[in-house]
């Protein structure tokens, strides 16, 4: 695959995620205790023997750039391909590059392509969960003479209006690209995987550019089927866009079941990461941990059940923790119970807390279209005071601290802002 350049796309705001991507990029969200989610993109690369590979971030970068660095973990760090990120920029003329749609981000980086000296450009979304092998779609794509191939998978008919819709025929070309339709005729959803030769696309973004134009999946994609070539390639494997709340929830929570449906110890598929040396997980004399993922670092004297634990999360003894994701280097107090929630990095649970209490479902006031499946989530370096009960849907800011909060209840649906800026 030398000559085959992938270019993921890493810049998105992920809003929908609430606090969790507040103060990060969405593919630098910690996933699966370990990982975070720009992982498995990457991993997936390296796997299908790709090593040129480019990370075009924007939005809150610095995680996501410290995460990556040279690449040593996808074995990137190399003077021939390896790893680049393509940040946005200032042209000499003072014209500012600041990306306004996926086209529009690989519009900018024409330069970095063409010096790469490649025949395709596989474009990536770094924000997806799924292990894939892209030399299987590379060489589909090289076989059928295609133009542009587009990866897809089967979606619920209920979730396609998140999606791009693909219609194919029988020979397996796209005949229409139906973007989020609120009547669609197929349950093919595009995964945000495009294979483009190099030529092709450099033609398309230069016409797009020219009208405006500043998505794939919205305006390159719909308006090429008609005058080029464009296939799609079928995956019949896991693969989830967790860019919502709930979405991401239950990828981590289809990781704990009995046999999950995506599995991550297979060694042909491995997902790499960096690697943090921590100490292995200590799990105390009246602890109880069951279909949990449990990373190094850990210290269990409480009860964990069906929940995704990130590295060095300290459960005390008489704490609870069910259905739930907590993040790094946070404590969860005696006594305190955690449920249905996800808590982010360096946060303090106090003794007796109840998170995700009740049985109110009421949405969120303030994001009503995020936060309405029931999970609560407490932003980076929260401290909860000793007592507090919050209940379902709720928001808690990061940085957050005892005196922001005016009682010791939060009602299902609430939110609560911290005095004091979290600084990163």
């Amino acid at each position: 695959m030398r000559k085959v350049l992938a270019l993921v796309l890493a810049g998105g705001e992920g809003r929908r995620l609430s606090v969790l991507a507040e103060r990060r990029a969405k593919p630098a969200v910690p996933f699966a205790g370990k990982y975070r989610i720009i992982d498995f993109t990457l991993s997936n690369c390296v796997n299908s023997g790709i090593n040129t590979v480019a990370v075009v971030p924007q939005y809150n970068p610095r995680s996501l750039a410290r995460h990556i660095g040279v690449g040593k973990p996808w074995d990137l760090d190399r003077v021939i391909g390896g790893i680049t990120l393509l940040y946005p920029f200032v042209s000499t003329n003072g014209e500012m590059h600041w990306y306004r749609g996926t086209a529009e981000a690989v519009y900018h980086n024409r330069r970095f392509i063409q010096d790469s000296r490649v025949d395709e450009v596989l474009v990536l979304s770094g924000d997806h969960v799924y292990t894939m092998h892209y030399e299987e779609m590379i060489r589909c794509h090289r076989q059928q003479g295609a133009d542009i191939t587009i990866g897809v998978t089967e979606v619920p008919w209920n979730e396609t209006a998140r999606f791009g819709i693909v219609l194919l025929d029988d020979a397996g070309r796209v005949v229409a690209f139906d973007e989020k339709p609120s009547q669609p005729r197929s349950n093919l959803a595009s995964m945000g995987i495009y294979v483009f030769n190099k030529d092709i696309l450099f033609r398309l973004l230069e016409d797009a550019y020219r009208r405006g134009l500043r998505d794939f999946g919205s305006h390159i994609i719909p308006d090429a089927i008609d005058g080029y070539l464009v296939y799609g390639h079928k995956y019949e494997g896991y693969w989830r866009d967790v860019g919502t709340v709930e979405a991401y929830w239950q990828a981590n929570m289809d990781l704990v079941v009995d046999v999950p449906p995506f599995n991550l110890y297979d060694p042909e598929t491995e997902v790499r990461t960096l690697s943090v040396d921590m100490p292995p997980v200590k799990v105390g004399p009246r602890a109880q941990v069951s279909r949990s993922l449990i990373s190094n670092g850990c210290i269990i004297n409480g009860t964990v059940s069906d929940s995704v634990l990130s590295p060095h999360v300290y459960v005390e003894e008489g704490a609870h923790v069910m259905d739930s994701i907590i993040f790094h280097d946070t404590v969860i107090a005696q006594g305190a119970t955690v449920h249905r929630s996800i808590i982010d990095k360096e946060c303090y649970i106090g003794p007796g807390c109840w998170i995700g209490c009740g049985d109110d479902y009421t949405p969120n006031k303030d994001e009503p279209l995020y936060l309405d499946c029931g999970i609560t989530v407490v932003g980076k370096a929260a401290r909860l005071p000793p007592g507090l009960s919050v209940g379902r849907n709720c928001r808690i800011d990061p940085g957050a601290e005892e005196r922001d909060f005016s009682s010791l209840f939060v009602p299902s649906g609430s939110s609560v802002t911290a005095e004091k800026i979290l600084l990163d």
